[in-house]
């Protein structure tokens, strides 16, 4: 997994998310190491990773509390719920700068339907097929 893929508002989400799976993970002894994630754990995270870039959003994406286009698997939606409602209050103390954008972000209104291709994934994809046009 490459978080070059993801820049700016995403990029920040994806860090804000990666470090409450972090928490979640240890927390629950999912893994002996402190430093890495669990098996079940990384593959969440690769999937969120996947999620960000291909969200057609982009880069005025709401938190996912609040946005209207559901693009998580049910299974996998009901795990990001488990984890971010055990892991949001315990970020204030670790993370105290990213639990507070993410507390404001929360308050940003939702933006209508996203246009056609603007996801991350479109633009960088686009970008590509510039580059290798010239």
């Amino acid at each position: 997994m490459t978080t070059q893929l993801l820049d700016g508002k995403l990029l920040r989400e994806f860090q804000t998310i990666k470090a409450m799976v972090e928490i979640y993970c240890k927390a629950h002894s999912h893994t002996k190491s402190k430093t890495t994630l669990c098996d079940e754990c990384q593959a969440f995270l690769e999937y969120a990773h996947t999620r960000l870039d291909r969200c057609p959003y982009g880069q005025q994406k709401p938190t996912c509390n609040k946005c209207p286009v559901h693009c998580y698997k049910p299974e996998l939606k009901a795990k990001a719920r488990e984890i971010m409602i055990f892991s949001g209050p315990r970020m204030l103390l670790p993370h105290p700068i990213m639990a507070i954008r993410h507390l404001l972000a929360e308050r940003a209104p939702v933006p209508g339907k996203p246009p056609a291709g603007v996801s991350n994934r479109h633009i960088r994809l686009a970008k590509e097929q510039s580059k290798a046009k010239n």
